[in-house]
């Protein structure tokens, strides 16, 4: 994909449901004059924001909202909509990928259902998305999402959400995915660890159990807390800190910086500077700030390296092992059984996912 244009390629179009009412015989050109004319008035040009939001400004005069959010946090979709509302912005760019857009338009019971639920087909999706050592990483985090969503009842995203439905009750607001595809970020995480840290990075997962509660939650949106816990997270796996957050940080400054550019105005076609709102874990916040006015090379961090030896014949280990387990189940249930098991479509499936049949 051209990186020049990533922001746009990732440009989703919110619903409009919100729009002011329009009288039917305007022509198109008065109709949108009015809507540019009531966008104006409705932005506030010193607005009093929450204190999770920062303003950077673009060298041609553009201005980012940076909301920095917590992901499972109702007052973190407070502040999103009270700034859309304020600013009234021409972008509103969120912290997601093309492989995660599903859940803006899904409803809260259905996302806090499926969050839960991690069966065989996400599974296989994740396998095939990622191969297999990114994506049983990635079931693993889910399963950390899933074990956060139990104990709030909370599904996550719901800032995003938010996000996308303020952003199209504002005239000429577009609405862009800002953050690098996760089966990039999976794959170069998994390639920057070693053996062992993938071991116990796994081993912490698997066995992640400790409650949170919604004041854990808020506490994540301090900045000298996070600081902190960043820290930890740095001394334990700095590898991987680097790849899923120092990485993105970068990615998302230059997807932010691309919507700061200016916009051009309906009644005359000049070129004004543009109005951009950004929501972004408050993690990535530090970092974006950091990168703002500096010159960043976007492809040295889309490149996967192909996997190691030691990778190579790990992953050969991890696929003998599931199907000599799989092959035991099906002695086990009995020939019959066996049979009618192995002709299952997913079993299938996730059979010629671990050990791709010959061409």
């Amino acid at each position: 994909m051209d990186q020049e244009n990533n922001s746009e390629d990732d440009s989703v179009g919110p619903s409009g449901d919100g729009m002011p009412c329009l009288p039917p015989d305007l022509s198109d050109g008065e109709a949108m004059e009015l809507l540019w004319q009531l966008r104006a008035q409705r932005r506030q040009s010193s607005p009093e924001l929450p204190e999770t939001v920062s303003r950077l400004t673009a060298p041609d005069g553009s201005i980012l909202y940076l909301v920095g959010t917590a992901h499972f946090s109702d007052s973190s979709k407070k502040d999103v909509a009270t700034t859309i509302r304020a600013v009234q912005p021409d972008v509103v760019v969120v912290e997601l990928c093309q492989y995660r857009v599903s859940m803006l338009k899904m409803d809260e019971n259905t996302l806090l259902k499926e969050a839960k639920d991690i069966n065989l087909d996400k599974v296989q999706q994740a396998i095939k998305q990622n191969g297999l050592m990114s994506g049983l990483m990635q079931i693993l985090l889910l399963k950390v999402s899933a074990h956060i969503t139990e104990q709030l009842g909370m599904a996550p995203g719901g800032e995003f959400r938010e996000a996308f439905k303020e952003a199209g009750r504002v005239p000429f607001c577009k609405f862009h995915l800002g953050d690098r595809p996760i089966p990039v970020t999976f794959k170069r995480a998994i390639a920057a660890l070693s053996l062992w840290q993938k071991a116990r990075l796994a081993w912490g997962l698997c066995f992640l159990s400790d409650p949170i509660s919604k004041e854990d939650v808020e506490k994540c949106k301090q900045k000298d807390l996070l600081e902190q816990t960043m820290s930890e997270m740095i001394g334990e796996f700095p590898a991987l800190h680097k790849t899923i957050v120092a990485e993105r940080d970068i990615y998302l400054t230059h997807t932010l910086r691309q919507a700061t550019r200016c916009v051009e105005s309906p009644p005359n076609a000049q070129k004004v500077p543009a109005v951009v709102v950004g929501v972004v874990g408050m993690g990535h916040v530090p970092g974006i700030e950091r990168n703002w006015d500096k010159q960043l090379n976007i492809n040295e961090i889309m490149s996967v390296a192909p996997p190691s030896r030691v990778g190579w014949v790990l992953c050969a280990v991890i696929k003998g092992v599931m199907m000599g387990m799989l092959g035991y189940a099906c002695y086990r249930a009995g020939g019959s059984l066996g049979r009618a098991l192995l002709s299952l479509p997913p079993v299938r499936s996730l059979l010629e996912t671990l050990w791709p049949l010959p061409a």
